[in-house]
C-alpha cells in the first residue's frame, strides 16, 4: 500500500517536528512493515520554475514536424529578469498560459540535464516540461499548463506538482486490511505515534437516510451480500476533468488515472478502504439482483474477457442478464464511457471468502478484489457511496438524486472474553488491566467488565477473534521492543534416539564411501513415473494426490525416491559434474485406502481406539534410502587407468549401510523397472526383501540426462534399522594360524553366486572365518551357458590350531552342500 503523507495527515494531526521517519519508525514498530519512502522530485534538481509563454511562433520544418518558438517569463529565476528562449515541440498551450520550466542547470529524472543548445536554428535555454518527463504521469505528447491563479512566474513549481510530497510504502500482512486504506493507516499513526490527536475519520459522515425512491436492488443471497448500497447522480460531464489533487495522490498510490468516474471511486477505495463500483446507469435495465451464478452462465468483464461462470460466484443481474462479477469485476454491458451522463454507484459488502475463491477461479487480481477477499469495514458503505456521489457533484457538475437504496445491514459482532492480565502474562511485561483496557478502545474496541473483559472488536477488524488477538494488539502498542528476552531453562536431555543414531551410522558410512547427500521435493507427477518405466500395474503408481499442490506437474506425494535423486544427478551431469556419487534418505508415502480420516473429539481425551482408527487412515510413510553413481567409480591418472562405475557398485554402498548396521545381505537376479534386465539384484536380510540394486536401463538414463551404465539402489531403511545391531560389540580375533583353501565351481550361467556362496558357508561350517569371491570366469573351458566361480575360503580356530586334514574336510563338505543346491561341478 502506497499513501502519500500529506493524504494521511488530512486526518490525523502528529506533533510539530514529527519526521517522516519518525512515522515510519512507530508503525513498523507496531506491525506495518515499511517497504520504501518515495518522493516524485527527489532526482529533480536545479530550477524548476513557474513560467508565463508571452509568444509563440509555429516553425514548419523539413521533415513535417513543427516546432513552436517560444518566449518564456520565468521571472528573476534566470538571474536577468529577461524573458527565456526555448524551443517545444507541444502545441497544447497558447500565449498567457502558464507552464512548468527547467532552466540550465537543472537535472530531470533518468539524469537528463538541461543546458542552452542550439536547436532548430534557435538558442533554446531550457525545457517546458511534461508530466512524463517530471515523473509524475505518462503522458508526453502534451506539457502541463497550470492553472491561472497558480503563482508568479520564477516562482518554484515544486510544492504546486506536489513533487516534494513524500509518498510511504508499506507491506500490509493480510490480516490488517483495514491498512489497506488511508482512513486505516491514518488510524495507526494516531496509536503509534506518540502525541498524535485530532483524528478525522473519512467514513465518519451524516448520510441521507434510505427511502424507496433508489434504484431497486433484490439480493437472494444475504450471506454473500450483507449489505447493498445503490446511489444515483445524473447530469454528469463526462468531459470534466479530474482534479490536479485527485491525480496526484492517486498516481502516487499506484493506480493509473483513468477518468473523473473512474478516479473518484478509486480515489474513495483508496481514502476509506471500501472498493465502489459505478454503472452507466442509462445501460442497466430493471432491478439489480444479486445471486449466485448458474451452471453455463458467462460474462465478458471491463477487461474482455470471456469467463464462464461458477455457481460459487456471486454475480450481479438486471433485466438483460449478468452485468458484474459481484465485488471483483464489473461487466462490458454497463461500463462507464466517454458518454456517460448518468452514474449509478454501488457500495456493497462482499463475503471475503466467496470473493478469495472467485477471484482465485477467475485469475483475477485487482484492488478491489484484494481488499475485498480480506474483509472491509461493513458499516460504511453508506458513507463511501454519499462520498463519491458528493465528489461527482463537486468536480463533475453532476446532480444527486434523492433516492438512497439500503438493502440488508452489518452483521453483528458478538464479543470476546479476554482475561484483563492476559497481555501481561504472555509478553512478561507490567501491563495492567487498565493499560489493556486502553489500548484496546484506542483501536476501537469496546471494552466492559473487569476481571474477565468483554471486548467487542471493531467493525474493520475482522481478525479479531480470540483472546489472543487481543492480548497481541495491546502488546503492540505497548511496543514490541519492551518485551523482556527471557530464555526458559531447558530439561535436561536423553540424547538420540535408537533410530536417530542408526540414521546418523547410515549418513557416515555412505559419506565416507564417497557419496555427497541431496535433498530433493518429495513431489512427483505420473509423467515422473512414465520416465522411470513402471508398468501400470506397478504399486509405485499408486498415489497420493495432493490437494493444493506447488506445482501441476508434481500433484502427487513420491512412492519412490527415485526420480529426485535421478533428476538431482542429471543437473549435476549437465552443469559437468560427470563424476558423482550422490544419495537420500527421506519418506515415501504409501496409501493405504482405508477411507476417511476419524474425527476426534474435542470434549475429552480420544480412546486408544478412536487413535489407532486416525493412524489406520493415514498413509504409510517409510523411510527409504536413495543412491546414483555415474561416471567413474576410480579417477585414472599416471596410477593406473580409471574404473566405470557397475551395478555392483550400487549393490556394494547398500552391503557397507548394512554392515554398518551389524547386517549381512543377501543378493540375487530379478528384473525390476528402472532397471536394466539382467543387471539387477533383490536385496534382503534374514530373509526379507527390502530393495533393490543394479544400472539404471539406458531408456531411463536418457530420460533424466544421465550417461549409459549409470547404477542406483533403492531400499526401505525402516527393515533395516529394525534388524540393526544398535550397540556393537569389538570383534574377538584369533591368535591362531589360519588356514586357507581355494575352490572354483562350475554352475549353470543362470544360477547366482549368491546361492553358491550361502552354501559354501553353511556346509563349511563354524571354523570358515571368511568367504571371498575372487573370479568369475565364461568361455570354452567350462562350455557353452556355464560359468566359474572361484571361491576364497579361509579356516582358524579360535582356541588352536587346525589339525592336518580339518580344514581339507570343511571345505569338502562346503563343496558337496554347494553341488547338492546349484548343481555345482568342482574344477580340476
Amino acid at each position: 500500500m502506497k499513501a502519500p503523507l500529506s493524504w494521511i495527515l488530512d486526518h490525523v494531526v502528529v506533533p510539530a517536528g514529527t519526521t517522516t521517519d519518525d512515522i515510519t519508525d512507530r508503525l513498523t514498530l507496531t506491525g506495518l512493515k515499511l517497504e520504501a519512502v518515495e518522493s516524485p522530485g527527489r532526482d529533480i534538481t536545479g530550477p524548476l520554475v513557474i513560467g508565463r509563454v508571452l509568444t509563440m511562433e509555429p516553425e514548419p520544418q523539413k521533415n513535417g514536424k513543427t516546432i513552436n518558438w517560444c518566449t518564456v517569463d520565468v521571472g528573476d529565476a534566470n538571474g536577468t529578469g529577461e524573458p527565456q528562449g526555448i524551443v517545444c515541440g507541444a502545441h497544447n498551450f497558447a500565449p498567457g498560459d502558464l507552464v512548468v520550466t527547467v532552466l540550465p542547470g537543472g537535472v530531470l529524472p533518468g539524469g537528463f540535464e538541461i543546458g542552452a543548445r542550439k536547436t532548430y536554428g534557435h538558442l533554446s535555454a531550457g525545457m517546458i516540461c511534461s508530466a512524463r518527463e517530471l515523473g509524475l504521469g505518462d503522458d508526453h505528447d502534451g506539457i502541463i499548463v497550470l492553472p491561472a491563479d497558480a503563482g508568479t512566474p520564477g516562482e518554484d513549481v515544486r510544492p504546486l506538482l506536489g513533487l516534494d510530497e513524500e509518498t510511504i510504502e508499506f507491506e500490509i500482512n493480510p490480516d490488517r486490511a483495514y491498512a489497506l486504506s488511508i482512513r486505516g493507516i491514518a488510524r495507526e499513526v494516531l496509536v503509534s505515534v506518540e502525541g498524535a490527536d485530532n483524528f478525522r475519520d473519512p467514513a465518519l459522515r451524516d448520510t441521507p437516510p434510505a427511502n424507496d425512491d433508489g434504484h431497486p436492488v433484490v439480493v437472494e443471497d444475504a450471506e454473500g451480500c450483507p449489505v447493498f448500497v445503490a446511489r444515483t447522480v445524473t447530469g454528469f460531464d463526462p468531459a470534466a476533468p479530474t482534479p490536479d489533487f485527485m491525480v496526484r495522490r492517486i498516481t502516487a498510490a499506484g493506480m493509473r488515472p483513468i477518468s473523473l468516474a473512474v478516479d473518484v471511486t478509486n480515489y474513495v477505495m483508496l481514502e476509506t478502504g471500501r472498493p465502489i463500483h459505478g454503472y452507466d446507469a442509462d445501460r442497466v435495465q430493471g432491478a439489480l439482483v444479486v445471486r449466485r451464478a448458474r451452471d453455463g452462465e458467462r460474462l465478458t468483464t471491463l477487461d474482455g474477457t470471456d469467463r464462464a461462470l461458477d455457481p460459487g460466484d456471486l454475480v450481479v443481474t438486471d433485466d438483460s442478464g449478468i452485468i458484474g462479477l459481484g465485488g471483483v469485476m464489473g461487466g462490458e454491458t454497463t461500463e462507464i464511457s466517454g458518454t456517460t451522463t448518468s452514474i449509478l454507484v454501488e457500495a456493497a459488502h462482499w463475503d471475503a471468502v466467496s470473493m478469495f475463491r472467485t477471484g482465485r477461479r477467475h485469475k483475477i487480481t485487482s484492488e478491489a478484489g484484494k481488499r475485498n477477499e480480506r474483509g472491509v469495514d461493513p458499516t460504511i458503505c453508506e458513507a463511501a457511496a454519499d462520498r463519491v456521489v458528493e465528489l461527482l457533484v463537486e468536480h463533475g457538475g453532476a446532480e444527486a438524486h434523492a433516492g438512497v437504496t439500503v438493502v440488508g445491514s452489518a452483521p453483528a459482532i458478538a464479543p470476546v472474553e479476554v482475561p484483563g492480565d492476559l497481555a501481561a502474562r504472555v509478553s512478561g511485561m507490567g501491563i495492567t488491566e487498565e493499560r489493556s483496557v486502553e489500548c484496546l478502545r484506542a483501536i476501537g474496541c469496546d471494552v466492559t467488565g473487569s476481571g474477565t473483559l468483554s471486548v467487542t472488536p471493531p467493525p474493520w477488524r475482522p481478525d479479531l477473534t480470540d483472546a489472543q488477538d487481543f492480548s497481541e494488539e495491546v502488546i503492540r502498542l505497548v511496543g514490541y521492543d519492551l518485551v523482556p528476552s527471557v530464555l526458559p531453562t531447558p530439561p535436561s536431555g536423553r540424547g538420540l534416539t535408537r533410530s536417530q543414531q542408526l540414521r546418523r551410522r547410515i549418513g557416515r558410512t555412505l559419506a565416507g564411501d564417497g557419496f555427497v547427500e541431496v535433498v530433493t521435493f518429495p513431489f512427483i507427477g505420473t509423467e515422473d513415473l512414465d520416465a522411470l518405466g513402471l508398468a501400470a500395474d506397478d504399486p509405485r503408481r499408486d498415489l497420493l494426490r495432493l490437494s493444493n499442490p506447488l506445482s501441476a506437474e508434481a500433484g502427487y506425494m513420491t512412492t519412490t525416491l527415485l526420480p529426485g535423486v535421478l533428476r538431482a544427478a542429471g543437473k549435476n551431469v549437465g552443469h559437468g559434474n560427470t563424476d558423482l556419487a550422490i544419495f537420500e534418505t527421506g519418506t515415501v508415502t504409501l496409501p493405504r485406502h482405508s477411507g476417511p480420516a476419524a474425527i476426534l473429539p474435542v470434549d475429552r481425551r480420544p480412546s486408544e481406539e478412536e487413535f489407532a482408527a486416525l493412524d489406520a487412515a493415514l498413509p504409510a510413510q517409510p523411510l527409504h534410502l536413495a543412491v546414483v553413481a555415474a561416471g567413474d567409480a576410480v579417477a585414472g591418472g599416471w596410477w593406473g587407468q580409471a574404473r566405470p562405475v557397475s551395478w555392483s557398485d550400487a549393490v556394494d554402498a547398500v552391503r557397507a549401510v548394512a554392515d554398518a548396521l551389524g547386517l549381512e545381505v543377501t543378493a540375487s537376479a530379478v528384473e525390476l523397472a528402472p532397471w536394466h534386465p539382467g543387471r539387477c539384484a533383490e536385496l534382503s536380510v534374514d530373509g526379507e526383501v527390502f530393495g533393490h540394486a543394479g544400472e539404471v536401463h539406458p531408456k531411463v538414463c536418457d530420460a533424466f540426462g544421465l550417461p549409459k551404465r549409470s547404477v542406483a539402489a533403492e531400499v526401505d531403511l525402516d527393515v533395516l534399522i529394525a534388524k540393526a545391531v544398535h550397540l556393537r560389540t569389538a570383534p574377538t580375533f584369533s591368535s591362531f594360524p589360519v588356514a586357507k583353501e581355494d575352490v572354483a565351481l562350475v554352475v549353470d550361467a543362470s544360477v547366482p553366486a549368491a546361492d553358491v556362496e550361502a552354501a559354501l558357508r553353511e556346509g563349511a561350517g563354524e571354523l570358515l572365518e571368511s568367504i571371498r569371491l575372487f573370479d568369475v570366469y565364461t568361455g570354452d573351458q567350462v562350455g557353452e551357458g556355464k560359468k566359474s566361480l572361484a571361491y576364497a575360503l579361509r579356516f582358524r580356530a579360535p582356541d588352536r590350531t587346525l589339525k592336518e586334514g580339518e580344514a581339507a574336510a570343511a571345505r569338502d563338505a562346503a563343496v558337496a552342500l554347494a553341488t547338492e543346491r546349484t548343481g555345482a561341478v568342482q574344477r580340476a
